[in-house]
């Protein structure tokens, strides 16, 4: 019986801020679907164990393919203004590439994603050193991530569409991080265009936990020139300042009169070249609106295609990100080379080294609480 099956339901529910999933594990027995949920090998790991290939459909056409290894968003085809159908993210076409090291596309990313200060954090007074793997920090989970781990998968179909829901289970030391962590991830495409992510998450013992995925979104198709004349909106008045290695210096300061000011919609490209000693944009936003309901993080624009992804959370923030290190460019899906401001990353997710701000929205998991959150990624075409 899975996990969340046993849970009590008198079981107090801590959500580190969030709202509590609504509905998220009932299932219709009924699809209007024509097409059946795919299910193929798309390779095997080192050890020999096979990666399975999901294929979700909704009823206008569109279609996503996620995989056991790493929770992976592979392909996602989303209509443009003519009807035409292209796929939006950058990744890899075989199983061999996601293996080694690369920039989490579209991945799945924990125990921590982002960044925490040279990989240190105290929990109930015992200090907890993890792996220094992005300068002098760590960075998405550590040297083995949820990015590079096998999950189970149950595929689902739902009265809001098809569905996968994979599991990990994450053993005590793993990474260096406390507790034995059982983590969920659902995948649901909508027949509103609606690509639906639900989070959850239980522990055994004190942890802290930041989940969200990694996806590159090009909107005018997969390794198809550079995001800078996108129409970009952030749904933040305000950012989180950091230091030279992206680590939050605790002030947290307006966007207003700043190159990270998109409460307008505004090109991408626009104010780039403000951000010289970053390289472009790579910051964390303090979404406006109360963190634990759904509601707009971002909305971004492709003039050129018509397409339009509008971005809704229940999260505290948003890590906006223009893909500034393709500078090493990556050979990817067809064989395409993805450059330098080749996708829009915007993960929703708490804030960089939350645990070594007591300030910030706490990332503390505890026995007995239930961690919960959810991510919409919502497609239109003009």
């Amino acid at each position: 019986m899975p996990l969340w099956s046993r849970v009590n339901l008198s079981l107090a529910v801590i959500v580190l801020g969030y709202s509590s999933m609504t509905n998220a594990n009932t299932w219709s027995e009924s699809s209007k679907k024509a097409a059946p949920i795919g299910k193929a090998v798309f390779g095997k790991t080192q050890d020999g164990t096979e990666i399975d290939l999901y294929t979700l459909h909704n009823a206008k056409g569109a279609s996503a393919k996620v995989m056991t290894f790493g929770a992976t968003l592979v392909d996602l085809d989303m209509p443009d203004r003519s009807g035409k159908m292209g796929d939006v993210v950058l990744g890899f076409d075989n199983l061999q590439q996601y293996l080694g090291k690369t920039p989490f596309f579209g991945v799945t990313v924990g125990r921590y994603a982002n960044r925490i200060a040279r990989g240190k954090f105290a929990l109930d007074g015992k200090e907890y050193q993890l792996a220094v793997n992005n300068g002098p920090n760590s960075l998405h989970g550590g040297l083995v991530g949820f990015d590079h781990k096998v999950w189970t998968a149950e595929p689902k179909e739902s009265s809001e569409g098809e569905s996968v829901r994979f599991t990990y289970v994450s053993k005590d030391g793993e990474e260096n991080y406390p507790g034995t962590l059982t983590v969920q991830v659902t995948y649901t495409l909508t027949d509103k265009d609606e690509l639906k992510l639900e989070y959850a998450a239980e522990t055994d013992k004190a942890t802290v936990l930041n989940l969200t995925n990694h996806s590159y979104f090009n909107l005018s198709g997969s390794g198809t020139g550079d995001i800078l004349n996108y129409l970009l909106y952030i749904n933040a008045d305000q950012y989180t300042v950091v230091d030279s290695t992206l680590i939050p210096t605790g002030e947290i300061k307006s966007v207003v009169g700043t190159p990270l000011d998109f409460l307008k919609p505004t090109p991408i490209g626009s104010r780039i070249a403000q951000l010289q000693e970053v390289g472009g944009y790579d910051h964390n936003y303090v979404l406006n609106g109360k963190a634990g309901t759904l509601r707009v993080a971002a909305r971004v624009s492709d003039p050129a295609s018509g397409r339009e992804m509008e971005v809704l959370t229940t999260q505290p923030g948003v890590q906006f990100y223009s893909a500034i290190h393709l500078d090493e460019p990556v050979v990817g899906k067809k064989g395409v080379t993805y450059q330098k401001y080749g996708a829009i990353c915007l993960e929703t997710q708490h804030y960089p080294d939350s645990p070594n701000h007591p300030e910030f929205p706490t990332t503390e998991l505890r026995p007995g609480a239930k961690f919960v959150s959810e991510t919409i990624y919502k497609f239109s075409a003009k």
